[in-house]
C-alpha cells in the first residue's frame, strides 16, 4: 500500500522538480523544493506541505533582475553611516527608521544602504529581497 501511495508522489514530486529548472521562476523553485525537503521529514504527505510552503515562500521572495543589482552597486556610499540593532536578512523587513531610495529603472524594488551594506528592498513590504555583495 505504501509503495503504491509513493509513485505517485515521485511521478509528481519529478513534474514539479523539471517545471523549475525550465522555468525558473521562485514560486515554481520553490514548490519544488519545498517537496524534496517534505518528503525527506514527512514521506507523502510532507511532500505535499512542504510544496504547497516553498511555493508561498519562492512566490514572495523572486531575485531582482540583474540591471537592479548593478545599479545598486554603482550607487555611492553615504557620507553618514547608517545602522541598525537588528541583524539584516533576506526575507526580513527593514526597521521603518531606515530610508528606502526608489529605483528609477524598476520602481518595484529600492534600496538602502545599511551597516555598510547594499539592500534591495520590496518597498511595499519593506522586506530585504536581496543583500549585494
Amino acid at each position: 500500500m505504501k509503495t503504491a501511495l509513493l509513485i505517485p508522489f515521485a511521478v509528481l514530486s519529478l513534474g514539479f522538480s523539471t517545471a523549475a529548472f525550465a522555468d525558473g521562476s521562485g514560486t515554481v523553485t520553490g514548490l519544488a523544493g519545498g517537496a524534496a525537503t517534505g518528503a525527506v521529514v514527512g514521506g507523502p504527505v510532507g511532500a505535499v506541505v512542504g510544496g504547497a510552503v516553498g511555493a508561498i515562500a519562492g512566490a514572495a521572495i523572486d531575485p531582482p533582475p540583474e540591471r537592479v543589482v548593478t545599479y545598486v552597486r554603482q550607487q555611492p556610499m553615504p557620507t553618514q553611516r547608517v545602522v541598525v540593532e537588528e541583524p539584516i536578512v533576506v526575507g526580513k523587513r527593514v526597521p521603518q527608521t531606515v530610508v528606502l531610495t526608489p529605483i528609477p529603472e524598476d520602481p518595484t524594488y529600492s534600496y538602502a544602504i545599511v551597516d555598510q551594506q547594499r539592500l534591495i528592498v520590496d518597498p511595499q513590504t519593506g522586506q530585504v529581497v536581496q543583500i549585494v555583495q
